[in-house]
């Protein structure tokens, strides 16, 4: 089902009869919408990312700026945006640039109405599930910046499997050392064992426990 309190469905198309067929569909089941008739305006409609921005729907091409070159500028801007493209006969080439850069999926158009849905929808739910894979990044990024240097070198040997005495030699230090760091890490890090230290620190950062 749609949130259809909390999400806006952004429509940029320089076609105004198109783009009001869109915006009223999308709205017939229930989703927000706010139309666009080029990528300069959604960019002065929206100089930061909306928090309620579900995905935009974009023509891949447009005057004065494309949809190919706002999703650039969405990119540089460093704005992670579900996007579906919508294509014209011969454009498979820019669909599958605009794919590999991160598109969501792109429709040729003419479409069907469901194909349109469908591709929302998914659109939806990978914004929403990266947004939730950030936030929970950014909360263990946050939990271990309270490590101290020392602790964050013993908390990775402890995640990666290591016995305290094994931890103790590669730093050389004391075991009993490494014993204290090893609890001021699960109390600062409100965690109780080395495999939730491990799922700590790759939610953090997914190449935490490479070796080497």
């Amino acid at each position: 089902m749609p949130d259809t309190v909390s999400i806006v469905i952004h429509v940029v198309d320089d076609d105004t009869a198109f783009r009001r067929s869109l915006a009223f569909l999308l709205d017939s089941v229930g989703w927000r919408v706010a139309t666009h008739a080029s990528a300069d305006d959604f960019l002065v409609a929206c100089p930061e990312l909306p928090p309620d921005l579900g995905c935009l729907v974009l023509d891949i091409r447009m005057p004065s700026m494309s949809g190919l070159e706002l999703q650039q500028t969405l990119r540089s801007r460093g704005w992670s945006v579900p996007i579906v493209f919508m294509t014209g006969h011969g454009d498979i080439e820019l669909a599958v640039q605009a794919m590999k850069m991160g598109a969501s999926d792109f429709l040729e158009k003419p479409f069907k109405d469901q194909a349109m849905l469908d591709a929302v929808s998914a659109a939806v739910r990978r914004g929403s599930a990266e947004r939730t894979e950030a936030a929970q990044r950014a909360s263990a990024r946050a939990t271990l910046d309270k490590l101290s240097p020392r602790e964050h070198e013993v908390a990775r040997l402890v995640a990666l499997g290591h016995p305290n005495k094994v931890v103790a030699r590669e730093l050389e230090i004391s075991e009993k050392t490494v014993h204290i760091h090893r609890q001021h890490v699960m109390e600062k890090a409100g965690i109780s064992s080395a495999a939730e230290l491990a799922r700590l620190m790759l939610r953090a950062d997914p190449k935490a426990l490479d070796e080497g």
